[in-house]
């Protein structure tokens, strides 16, 4: 499939931006009604969001290219070049939470209220997104015979996008039944972050482009980490609130 959906004035739009763009929207919009539920200014939202994803796109950028120095190291138009591909998921959570995190306290708001408000937006951009790694013929796995698998360059291989685009809208269907039975500010987003990273770190070990820190892929370790972390404070608050 062709990665250039149109052209405007000899500028190429491509498909991925595009789906990026969708997610962002729709996500947008899920943000807006679940901050009236739960009485939040609309207002805060927009431009909270309007802060969160530069800094996403910004983070998952810097985090990519960071475990990809060698092939990026001198040379400032391939950092910057996105239009090709190259975001991780993991470094746009980091740069997104650290600036959601000043937003919320230089406008006095509850950090974990809202990060609440954003997680089933966020999953459900990343659901839509990856379907743009398709399109680039990136972010897949390892040679397969099963009926389901894709043809890349004549080999026919895991659709490991697709397979964490069902796993990240599960979650997403999860969370939007979960957020109502919640005990405490931030365990939505603890759910994401657990949830997430265990389809993540099974999915990961299928891919032939991850980003390594040696002999270990890097978002293995990191969701591996995040999942302990994670589930042992959902735990430890649920217990405060009923005992």
């Amino acid at each position: 499939m062709n990665p250039v959906a149109f052209e405007i004035f000899g500028i190429s739009v491509r498909w991925y931006g595009i789906l990026i763009s969708l997610g962002m929207l729709i996500g947008t919009i899920l943000a807006i009604r679940e901050a009236k539920r739960v009485g939040i200014d609309e207002n805060k939202i927009i431009d909270l969001i309007l802060f969160i994803i530069p800094a996403a796109i910004i983070g998952a950028r810097l985090y990519y290219v960071i475990f990809n120095w060698s092939y990026y190291s001198g040379d400032i138009l391939k950092m910057i070049n996105i239009r090709e591909g190259g975001l991780a998921i993991h470094g746009g959570v980091i740069g997104g939470t650290l600036v959601g995190y000043l937003f919320a306290k230089h406008n006095k708001l509850n950090f974990w209220k809202l990060a609440d408000i954003i997680a089933p937006s966020l999953i459900l951009g990343q659901s839509i997104g990856r379907w743009g790694n398709y399109i680039n013929q990136e972010a897949y796995g390892t040679p397969t015979n099963l009926p389901w698998a894709i043809n890349v360059n004549g080999v026919n291989v895991h659709p490991t996008f697709l397979y964490e685009s069902l796993w990240d809208f599960g979650v997403f269907i999860l969370l939007l039944s979960y957020r109502k039975k919640k005990k405490f500010n931030g365990e939505v987003f603890f759910l994401y972050l657990v949830l997430y990273s265990i389809g993540r770190f099974f999915v990961e070990g299928l891919r032939i482009d991850s980003l390594m820190l040696g002999p270990f892929r890097v978002a293995q370790l990191l969701s591996l980490i995040l999942v302990i972390i994670f589930s042992w404070l959902i735990y430890k608050k649920r217990k405060q609130y009923t005992e």
